[in-house]
């Protein structure tokens, strides 16, 4: 490659990042050492759902650059779904403060900065923190998953998903961990050791071994994540009432703890994402992009059959509009399976203080494209705020590798104040709908003779869940219903069923009945009506497609065990 003048390096940066669509501006190309604020460095819109990589070492600016990304998007109504380790990501929630020193360097790399807050939900697993929990059901969970959570072999996993069949045979509901247990207790005492035997594969010995997990499980405190009310990831599409997308931040106080149920909890928000929505392909914009931080922890000690359903999910999702990114500190920390599939990489500085760090240094350098900088200068030298991209620019090819000075958030780089965020949550709209936990008749009441449970105190506090169409505090019904119906249009790709003077079902649907029978199932909540059947223009290609899309469905459905979804 012939080697181009600074003036003929930065003009070829800024034709590579020149696109039609919009973009996110990540920032301005710095080539030998001058900065050059119209060679914008940028990300295309409708290629966020080619996924990414965000990586470098402690302290080079990482977080920042997650929260700038999550920022523009939310601006062009992208939602975004980040996970928040370290709780710096709260300062999205509070305007950023200008000083000298900031307003310079947003000048000298091109940005126009005001200071500015963004609609975000806080969320934390099963209510382990200040956020809105999240729960899913045992169910809902599906065997592969939950033998990740419990570290079982391939012997254990299998007879595990035998155990699964056997309670959905048996209308026995697995809500919790307590109602898996029973199922286990209930096959293994004198009185199911009939049944155990019919069952085939699962021995007294390996059932016992799945039980004494379970009890652990819960001796971690991981019981409250399991459970009802189960979280409805349609809550991760919306937007607020001035159209940007809602940020979802994931607070992960005791993520080194247990950063199996972390990583294993990410995987099911995108199974049952990818069983949710439909087919788009290659949108204007994506739906919704992920960013995982910590992405490690989702592969360490990964099963082949764990590792090989996570590349699929991150393959197959990108066709219903996701964008996944992963943030974490070498390359080499992503399976080269998945690697190979994120197309936009921000790659911060690397150190090499070590002869590993020097061997990951040259593997990253190999797997960037041709160019102009000597990467490992630049890799090694990249300040605080810098970073060397490469992008798929909008015909699907990559842009040249631009080494970038960053953009600074419009929010606070750092913590909210803890009243702020606790104010936030307080008026959420999805703390009546989410907030109290529920307990009804499953396999546990079932197998041991009680009666039904009963439901804890009810939660005070506002509405404007799309999933259970209640308003939040200065939302009119008209309006949660028509976010609900856009929704709704969206992930079943026909006109909503939802009328405009349709009644909020609201958090009743999550209540115990007073006097509940005995023989009462239960089933997922239905926040939608069935749709009444529409005319279609070609009906043979309506129903291929429709044919094509259950069946990607399904297939992932198979792959973790999870449940359908009822709508």
């Amino acid at each position: 490659m012939a080697k181009m003048t600074t003036d003929e390096h930065a003009a070829s940066i800024q034709a590579g990042y020149s696109f039609e669509g919009p973009a996110v501006n990540l920032g301005a190309a710095l080539v030998d050492d001058q900065v050059f604020p119209a060679a914008q460095v940028r990300l295309p819109l409708r290629m966020m759902n080619r996924h990414g990589l965000v990586a470098g070492a402690t302290g080079t600016g990482k977080t920042i650059t997650l929260q700038l990304m999550a920022e523009q998007l939310s601006n062009q109504g992208v939602p975004v779904f980040v996970s928040d380790v370290k709780g710096d990501l709260t300062g999205l929630s509070t305007a950023g403060t200008a000083s000298e020193k900031l307003t310079a360097r947003t000048a000298s790399v091109g940005m126009e900065w005001s200071a500015k807050s963004f609609p975000v939900e806080y969320y934390s697993l099963g209510g382990e923190g200040t956020g809105i929990p999240i729960r899913a059901t045992i169910s809902s969970f599906g065997p592969l998953l939950l033998s990740r959570i419990m570290e079982l072999n391939e012997t254990q996993e299998s007879c595990l998903q035998l155990i699964f069949h056997y309670a959905d045979t048996k209308d026995l509901e697995l809500f919790d961990l307590k109602d898996l247990r029973a199922v286990i207790q209930h096959l293994t005492s004198d009185e199911g050791k009939a049944e155990l035997e019919e069952l085939g594969g699962v021995s007294k010995a390996t059932a016992g071994v799945i039980l004494r997990e379970l009890v652990t499980l819960q001796a971690q405190g991981m019981d409250a994540f399991f459970g009802e009310p189960e979280f409805d990831t349609v809550e991760l599409l919306r937007q607020s009432p001035d159209g940007r997308g809602v940020i979802s931040a994931l607070e992960l106080p005791t993520l080194m703890q247990k950063p199996l149920l972390f990583s294993t909890f990410m995987i099911w928000l995108l199974a049952d994402l990818f069983s949710e929505l439909p087919e788009v392909g290659d949108a204007e914009k994506p739906k919704l992009v992920f960013f995982l931080d910590e992405a490690h922890l989702l592969f360490n000690g990964a099963s082949k059959a764990f590792l090989t359903s996570i590349t699929t999910t991150v393959r197959l999702i990108r066709s219903k509009g996701v964008g996944v990114f992963f943030v974490t500190q070498t390359p080499k920390d992503v399976p080269a399976d998945v690697l190979g599939q994120l197309a936009n990489r921000i790659q911060h500085a690397l150190r090499a203080f070590t002869p590993d760090d020097a061997k990951a240094l040259k593997s990253t350098i190999s797997t960037f494209p041709t160019s102009q900088y000597d990467l490992e200068h630049a890799l090694t030298q990249a300040g605080t705020g810098e970073a060397v991209v490469t992008v798929m620019n909008e015909k699907g090819a990559p842009t040249p590798v631009a080494w970038t000075r960053m953009w600074s958030p419009e929010s606070t780089m750092g913590p909210s104040n803890e009243q702020t965020i606790s104010e936030i949550v307080a008026a959420s709209a999805l703390m009546q709908v989410y907030g109290t936990s529920v307990d009804r008749e499953s396999a546990f009441e079932k197998l041991s003779g009680g009666g039904a449970p009963t439901a804890g105190p009810a939660t005070v506090s506002t509405g404007g869940s799309v999933a259970a169409r209640v308003p939040a505090a200065g939302q009119t019904q008209a309006e949660i219903d028509a976010a609900a119906r856009s929704i709704e249009e969206s992930i079943l790709g026909r006109p909503s069923s939802i009328p405009n003077s349709a009644p909020a079902p609201g958090a009743d649907d999550y209540a115990m009945p007073e006097a509940p029978e005995a023989t009462k199932s239960a089933p997922r909540r239905q926040t939608r009506p069935p749709a009444a059947p529409q005319k279609a223009d070609n009906p043979l290609m309506d129903m291929a497609l429709q044919a094509a899309n259950l069946f990607g469905r399904e297939m992932l459905r198979g792959m973790f065990g999870t449940k359908r979804r009822r709508r």
